[in-house]
């Protein structure tokens, strides 16, 4: 480096986590599946505090409430809130808009766009009201037309609920994103998207298209069995995804699951 000349300070690796699917309730005990959502909630959070202690970012993508009430979400800030680290919520189908945002109000946790280092993390809103399946309106698009446009010099992460892309089991691809081609449209005018990531089939996921990494995660609470016909649980322990946004561009990622510690499922899909 020539003298006089500043060496550049080096842009940290971002670190993030994601958690999904907590179907929380406004009691204290409830259960989604003979599973409480807040006691696995809570295992999950420790796991987090004891392997990812410096986060940049939570993100939380959707059915987050079960019931969606207001006490559901109150909670959900206070069990996240160790974490000490800045969150932001998208909807999903169990969702209830309303309560979310007056859980939120005042505060940054339905942002859409979120800048940080050279990263660009947009959230999209892809609850259909009244619908199990997802769907991203026009105005979802234009924002994340709009956001990619003005910063095509960070990297781009996109997070929302539902899954864009078949995961192989047939009761699950029935209920994804309906309008995903709209969506791929969008990301391929945009070479800066480096992922997606998606809640909703409770499963883990990692697959490429065009240079993005497409990424599901687990549940807090209670698991789906990959590559199923029909609605069946797994019997598998809640986890969480982390990832690591380098400057570079370059994205690493994981799933942990929380162990030694016993859960009970039950399997009738009617109280899903």
């Amino acid at each position: 480096m020539p003298p006089g000349i500043a060496t550049p300070t080096p842009v940290p690796t971002l670190e993030l986590v994601q958690v999904s699917d907590t179907h929380l309730l406004a009691e204290a005990q409830g259960a989604l599946l003979g599973l409480e959502t807040r006691d696995s909630l809570h295992y999950v959070v420790e796991l987090i505090r004891q392997t990812r202690p410096h986060l940049d970012l939570v993100l939380a993508t959707g059915d987050l409430s079960q019931d969606g009430s207001v006490a559901s979400y109150e909670h959900l800030r206070r069990q996240l809130g160790p974490l000490a680290a800045p969150m932001r919520w998208c909807p999903g189908n169990h969702d209830e808009r309303e309560a979310m945002q007056q859980v939120a109000a005042d505060t940054q946790l339905l942002a859409p766009v979120t800048d940080l280092g050279n990263w660009r993390i947009i959230v999209l809103d892809s609850q259909a009201p009244g619908e199990v399946s997802g769907y991203l309106a026009p105005t979802q698009l234009q924002l994340l037309e709009q956001a990619l446009a003005e910063a095509p010099d960070r990297y781009a992460l996109i997070c929302m609920h539902h899954h864009p892309v078949a995961v192989g089991s047939r009761w699950m691809d029935d209920i994804g994103l309906r309008n995903a081609e709209a969506l791929f449209e969008v990301l391929d005018r945009h070479p800066q998207v480096r992922a997606l990531v998606w809640g909703h089939v409770h499963q883990e996921f990692d697959q490429k298209r065009k240079g993005a990494r497409l990424l599901a995660s687990p549940s807090t609470c209670v698991q789906f069995e990959p590559g199923q016909e029909n609605f069946q649980l797994a019997m598998k322990a809640p986890g969480y995804r982390w990832l690591q946004l380098h400057a570079d561009g370059q994205l690493d990622t994981g799933v942990l699951r929380v162990t030694g510690i016993e859960f009970s499922i039950d399997q009738n899909p009617e109280g899903y």
